[in-house]
């Protein structure tokens, strides 16, 4: 992987990865395709309308099934989905904790229940690794223990003395593993943790980003802070993170977050939000959401978005679009996960063009104004 500032604006910043499968331009926002795939959409959508340079697929579904040894069998995940842009994986920490009633984690690792079948799994640092090295995804999460806020100082604490152990067993691993010529195309960042503790998030910091990671996660929010103790943390932590590397917020979020959190640093983000929101009918746009199940919208000939140039706007109606809804056709969630997403992507794309241009702040300024006419 390399990685190249090629400008900044404030604390903003337009940035070049490059992987094995492609060049990726931050700010960049990653779909969601846990298992494999981006609901709603197949590859052609995100290669052909979307024009992805990377999505995200998650580890501890992709291990439940198909099974990672079977994705292997076919090539990993790039000849498995046929998707040839780059993939990162996510490490299964989320989902242990986003279910939490059948897992329990130990100095060792995490416990779990299969929520498919009951059975019974063990995930260590070293076995996500190699779960990550059979999908052959470009970029790789570590185990990190994450935990629910607000939370006591203890368990936090806890999280952050697992969360750095497990780390250094990773890169030994990963390193151990490369030198064996396993994994050499492959990339590794480590997940900052602390929830909204600056002293817990600086230790935190200076404790994994002495280590030998190619980029570096924030961990740990978005899950039931409030947003301005989120921008809060996401401020002090992006200064303690090393400035030659990538800069990833997990999870996050809204346009808005987007937003805040580019001018704060943040090169990544991933959330299912557009496209879960998009088969609720909720819509994103240049003036704000959009609810398509509104009666409002039965004879509105206008597309979703004046301003947007995707597919679905290019060619259908609000109309017709809260007609399928309606129906509960499942045409709706293709059409409707296209122009979330393409927003999206519009967005993040547009963010880096008025940080290479030194009209970040305007451009800012513009988000909120278009929003509140």
């Amino acid at each position: 992987m390399t990685f190249t500032i090629d400008a900044t604006c404030g604390d903003a910043r337009a940035c070049t990865l490059t992987t094995a499968h492609s060049t990726i331009q931050t700010p960049i926002f990653m779909p969601v395709g846990t298992v494999g795939s981006v609901k709603a959409l197949d590859m052609v959508d995100m290669t052909d309308l979307l024009d992805t340079q990377i999505i995200l697929a998650n580890t501890y579904h992709t291990y439940l099934r198909p099974g990672d040894e079977t994705i292997a069998a076919l090539g990993g995940l790039h000849g498995f989905t046929t998707y040839p842009k780059s993939f990162l994986t996510d490490s299964g920490g989320f989902q242990a904790f986003s279910l939490s009633d059948i897992s329990k984690a130990s100095e060792k690792g995490i416990e779990f229940k299969s929520h498919i079948d009951g059975s019974r799994h063990f995930f260590t640092p070293e076995k996500v690794i190699d779960i990550q090295n059979n999908l052959n995804s470009d970029i790789m999460m570590i185990l990190d223990d994450l935990v629910a806020l607000p939370a006591t100082q203890e368990r936090i604490a806890l999280s952050i003395a697992r969360t750095t152990q497990w780390a250094k067993q990773s890169i030994a691993y990963f390193r151990h593993k490369q030198s064996l010529g396993i994994g050499v195309n492959q990339n590794i960042f480590a997940i900052i943790q602390g929830g909204t503790d600056l002293n817990f998030r600086t230790q935190s910091a200076n404790e994994l980003c002495a280590l030998d990671f190619d980029g570096f996660a924030i961990g740990g929010l978005s899950v039931g802070e409030s947003n301005n103790l989120m921008y809060d943390t996401v401020e002090h932590t992006t200064p303690l993170m090393p400035r030659d590397k990538p800069r990833y917020l997990m999870g996050v979020g809204t346009p808005e977050d987007l937003v805040e959190n580019i001018a704060r640093g943040v090169d990544m983000f991933d959330c299912v939000m557009p496209t879960r929101n998009a088969r609720n009918g909720t819509l994103f746009t240049t003036f704000g959401r959009m609810n398509i199940r509104g009666a409002k919208f039965k004879l509105d000939n206008n597309p979703i978005d004046p301003a947007c140039t995707c597919y679905t706007c290019q060619r259908y109606s609000r109309a017709y679009l809260h007609h399928l809804f309606r129906a509960k056709e499942l045409t709706f969630f293709r059409l409707a996960s296209l122009h979330n997403l393409h927003y999206y992507l519009w967005l993040v794309k547009h963010a880096r063009e008025a940080i290479i241009a030194g009209t970040f702040t305007q451009f800012r300024k513009d988000f909120y104004a278009l929003r509140n006419t």
